[in-house]
């Protein structure tokens, strides 16, 4: 009997990983799709394109073999300024504050960004200022599948896209939960 709990655990733990591993690649073909997207348009306007976070993002290993979470921008936007090392145009900036003329770019990608940020007010910030300068913005962000996802503590927003419309809502407690539709 001791084999058959096992085997069911393993079954289970298997069942689990298999399960991530497919939610991880759909969550990188949408990465990249929208990536392409966004290049399309700012190429179609005639327009550098703008990567708000990254392109290295946080990985250590990332950063010193240059290999990008996702593509690289014409310009690329980050506090953090290991996120885009060596990068030529990295501009260090708050997103919800950024140092650019109106419609200055084609397109705005946000690779897994969004979510970072305290609050639905500041997401919201940030929202209005890609789209401030960018013709089209385009935000990447983790699955709600994503065991990952749950995990993070720096994670303080689930957000999602459908459409034009960005929704964000607020990680926590159930009682201070909220959400909002931007624009």
């Amino acid at each position: 009997m001791p084999h058959v709990a096992l085997f069911s655990i393993l079954g289970v733990l298997l069942g689990v990983g298999g399960w991530q591993v497919v939610v991880w690649l759909d969550e990188t073909r949408h990465k990249f799709r929208k990536y392409k997207a966004a290049v399309a348009c700012a190429r179609k306007a005639g327009k550098p394109l703008l990567v708000a976070g990254g392109p290295w993002g946080t990985k250590g290993i990332r950063r010193r073999l240059k290999i990008p979470a996702h593509g690289n921008g014409d310009v690329c936007l980050d506090v953090d300024p290991s996120s885009f090392q060596g990068h030529p145009c990295g501009v260090i900036a708050d997103v919800t504050q950024i140092p650019f003329a109106d419609k200055s770019f084609g397109a705005a990608f946000a690779s897994h960004m969004v979510e970072h940020l305290p609050t639905i007010g500041t997401a919201r910030g940030a929202l209005a200022e890609l789209n401030r300068v960018a013709e089209t913005v385009l935000v990447v962000y983790p699955s709600r599948q994503s065991i990952a996802a749950w995990a993070k503590r720096e994670h303080h927003l689930w957000v999602w896209q459908k459409g034009k419309v960005t929704y964000i809502e607020q990680r926590g407690n159930s009682e201070g939960r909220k959400r909002e539709e931007y624009p």
